[in-house]
């Protein structure tokens, strides 16, 4: 029997190093960009060079400067005690436009000095009649909206799970099903995943899921991803920057071959010996042969021609050159062949040894968050799960849930079967947590 829920909803270094990938932040607003020399970026209206951070640590708050260099911040005294002043209440304050002193040309100045952003910040509160009437809320306010709209500061970050996420979400939420990254936390506490596990992960969210399963494993177990189509799709994966160790122990299997598999009729002839030499490539030469043949014959039939010595001469070297050239094109055209055949050798060798895994049924846990209906994808994939171990479904609408809910409850064989759904409110300075659980 199988416990059961339903939730509706790494080994890097601590320095910037060239090839990484880092995520850039601006308030609450992330970008994932690999670290690359000489290569522009551009984020939030600015554009700027990482060449300057490679070596600083993540986390680093750095300020674009001009011609697109980024220089790490100094740390500087809060504002005065002047500026603290603070009103009651708004009440009297008019927005008529007139309370600022500086014009657009006063700041358009002050930024061709290569005064700093924090600098006009300053100038333009000290400039300004009514932010000493304001409440201490309504300053706070309006020196955040000023530094965001003058100070051009980012912080690079390292990529971990909860910052992807919320990046997804904010950006394209679409691709990762809508799925929030309270709810991605969930399923991993409730899917149990931990290291050394041997977990199963069917999902169509961009490889969210899956990063976030290979994330809290570090590198110790063995994954089988299920996918649809003609191969992963693992954008947000790579986001991760996982090393290659991390990788070694991911495994792809086809979801248009679990039907074969589970019915016995998957394909498990003997695997052949790996790819070597030309023979592999012979069919494919036959034609090249025959026209590099045809072209060697061509000058011997010339020859045997009674002509002028210049002209044979000529046409001897014109065809010299037509048979390296055809000799390097027929070379570089076996080479493509056999790497084509060698890649090829490779993709079938994994999916037979992925085969043997599933085929062991001993698979610690199972998470699908998917955009296709849970039912049938959960029936079939839990063939593959070992008695007693949890499994996870998302879905964007709870309709399809309560459809896989409901046909588990009639065809029994779980245990601990929950439908819960979570809800994630944020309020000023707070964020409040709800749960609902309709129990079985």
């Amino acid at each position: 029997m199988n416990g059961a829920a339903m939730a509706a909803g790494p080994g890097r270094s601590p320095c910037i190093r060239e090839g990484d990938c880092a995520v850039l932040k601006r308030d609450d607003v992330f970008k994932a960009v690999p670290v690359l020399r000489r290569r522009k970026i551009i984020f939030e209206k600015q554009w700027f060079y990482l060449d300057n951070a490679i070596g600083h640590i993540y986390g680093t708050t750095f300020e674009v400067t001009s011609g697109g260099s980024l220089q790490p911040k100094q740390e500087v005294e809060e504002a005065t005690t002047e500026t603290k002043e603070a009103g009651t209440d708004n009440r009297n304050i008019v927005d008529d436009g007139k309370s600022q002193k500086l014009t657009h040309d006063d700041i358009k100045a002050l930024k061709d000095k290569g005064i700093k952003g924090q600098e006009i910040v300053q100038q333009l509160i000290e400039n300004s009649t009514t932010f000493r009437d304001k409440t201490e809320f309504a300053q706070d306010k309006y020196i955040k909206k000023k530094k965001k709209k003058y100070e051009a500061v980012i912080t690079i970050v390292k990529p971990s799970t909860r910052i992807l996420s919320t990046m997804y979400y904010a950006r394209e939420p679409g691709k990762i099903n809508h799925l929030r990254y309270d709810t991605l936390a969930q399923m991993l506490t409730l899917g149990n995943v931990r290291a050394g596990n041997k977990m199963i992960v069917m999902e169509t969210c961009a490889g969210l899921v899956l990063g976030a399963v290979m994330e809290r494993m570090g590198g110790y177990g063995t994954i089988i991803q299920m996918y649809p189509g003609g191969g992963p799709v693992r954008a947000a994966t790579s986001c991760f920057g996982f090393p290659k160790h991390f990788l070694d122990n991911l495994h792809e299997f086809p979801l248009s071959k679990v039907e074969s598999l589970l019915s016995g009729t998957f394909s498990t002839e003997a695997l052949p010996s790996e790819p070597e030499g030309n023979t592999l490539v012979e069919e494919e030469s036959n034609g090249l042969s025959d026209e590099k043949q045809v072209t060697e014959e061509e000058p011997a039939t010339e020859a045997s021609m009674e002509v002028n010595q210049t002209e044979e001469q000529e046409t001897m070297d014109t065809s010299t050159e037509d048979v390296e050239f055809k000799e390097n094109k027929e070379k570089e055209m076996k080479e493509n062949v056999r790497e084509k055949q060698r890649k090829q050798w490779e993709r079938r060798k994994k999916l037979i040894e992925t085969a043997a895994l599933l085929r062991e049924r001993n698979s610690d846990g199972l998470i699908i968050a998917s955009k296709f209906h849970p039912t049938p994808l959960l029936l079939s994939l839990l063939e593959f799960v070992a008695p007693s171990r949890p499994f996870v479904v998302y879905c964007q609408y709870k309709e399809p849930l309560l459809e896989c809910y409901t046909r588990l409850r009639e065809r029994g064989g779980v245990v601990n079967l929950k439908l819960s759904e979570t809800w994630l409110r944020n309020y000023q300075g707070a964020v409040e947590y709800e749960k609902v659980l309709l129990l079985p």
